[in-house]
């Protein structure tokens, strides 16, 4: 296929490409759900306490993520993924919570490319989906971002 770009300067990929990235991407939420449960119960101290009870919630709506995102790729005629991505850790919560600010920050960036490609394929179902998703992850940035008392990352796009 002849690497072509959208208007915007997105790589524009095919349907099997999709369900590669869409694999990817279900390989993130699945990372998301073993941090969000690990990091909801090894946080201590009172300051991480209402983080701790809203990460427990997020590992639920990361879980919803995951069964969308596989529903889409099995639509697509592709397997889902059955691997998670490296979750990090550390004694430290605010590097836990850092951890999980970056890796949102990466899964809102990439499922902003997705609408997108979505979209140049006439997927757009799919791309309402990971809209909905997007609500979610941005949810999750705020969150994290206002525990570690920073401001929410600027979204660059996905390299």
């Amino acid at each position: 296929m002849k690497d072509e770009t959208t208007a915007v300067g997105f790589k524009k990929v095919s349907r099997p490409e999709l369900i590669d990235l869409l694999n990817q991407d279900l390989s993130r939420e699945y990372q998301a759900i073993i941090g969000y449960v690990v990091y909801s119960q090894v946080l201590k101290g009172a300051e991480f306490m209402n983080i701790a009870g809203e990460l427990e919630k997020h590992a639920a709506e990361e879980l919803s993520h995951a069964l969308i995102i596989a529903k889409q790729i099995d639509y697509l005629g592709g397997m889902p993924a059955v691997e998670a991505k490296t979750v990090r850790t550390s004694e430290k919560a605010t590097e836990m919570l850092q951890f999980d600010l970056d890796n949102e920050t990466e899964t809102i960036r990439n499922y902003r490319e997705r609408v997108r490609q979505c979209e140049e394929l006439a997927e757009y179902a799919m791309s309402e989906q990971i809209r909905e998703i997007l609500i979610d992850e941005q949810d999750h940035q705020i969150a994290l971002a206002t525990a570690l008392g920073k401001s929410v990352p600027v979204q660059r796009k996905a390299t």
